[in-house]
């Protein structure tokens, strides 16, 4: 996993924070690898690398969420690195592909944003927090998801008439459309 350490420390220290909070963000997510030559696993806790993807439509009229079976909520794809994995931007396409079902997602190569949150069932008994860097995926809604054994049900949602998610969904789905230009 050192290419991939090397790699999200590149991307990450490169990258141009669009707020306040995530040039915060940022600066702990670099410091954290700086600090742990195995922050990309899941192993590193209590804190660790992820990294997915929040796909819409190439319109963006519309987003394809996951209800995640283990959170018990409508999320974006995403996950942990694996040993095979090279680039952040990889992670973020594999854990998407393989929880939608979906293949060759059109991949934005620059983090969309990023987010750090309590994960209580990553590692029970220990409080884990995710430092999530998430990319905006394209799709066509014709495209054939299909549900992982990591979801209870995928579904297409108009980005107007979302089900109940947490805020940080709300908020993410709209920075992607944004960055979409709609």
């Amino acid at each position: 996993m050192t290419s991939l350490h090397a790699d999200a420390r590149a991307v990450l220290a490169g990258w141009a924070p669009p707020t306040p909070r995530d040039a915060a963000l940022r600066d702990r997510f670099v410091a954290h690898l700086d600090a742990e030559p195995a922050g990309m696993t899941r192993a590193c806790l209590p804190d660790h690398l992820t990294a997915g993807a929040i796909v819409l439509t190439p319109e963006a009229d519309a987003v394809l969420l996951n209800h995640h079976r283990k959170a018990g909520s409508w999320l974006a794809f995403g996950g942990h690195c694996e040993p095979g994995d090279a680039t952040l931007a990889g992670v973020a396409r594999r854990e998407a592909e393989e929880e939608s079902g979906l293949a060759g997602l059109d991949l934005d190569p620059v983090p969309l944003e990023i987010d750090e949150h309590p994960v209580e069932f990553c590692s029970p008994g220990t409080t884990v927090h995710h430092l999530d860097v998430r990319f905006l995926a394209t799709a066509p809604r014709d495209g054939g998801h299909r549900v992982s054994e990591e979801s209870l049900d995928v579904r297409w949602w108009p980005v107007d008439g979302l089900p109940e998610v947490f805020d940080d969904m709300r908020r993410l789905i709209a920075v992607a459309v944004t960055r979409l230009g709609r």
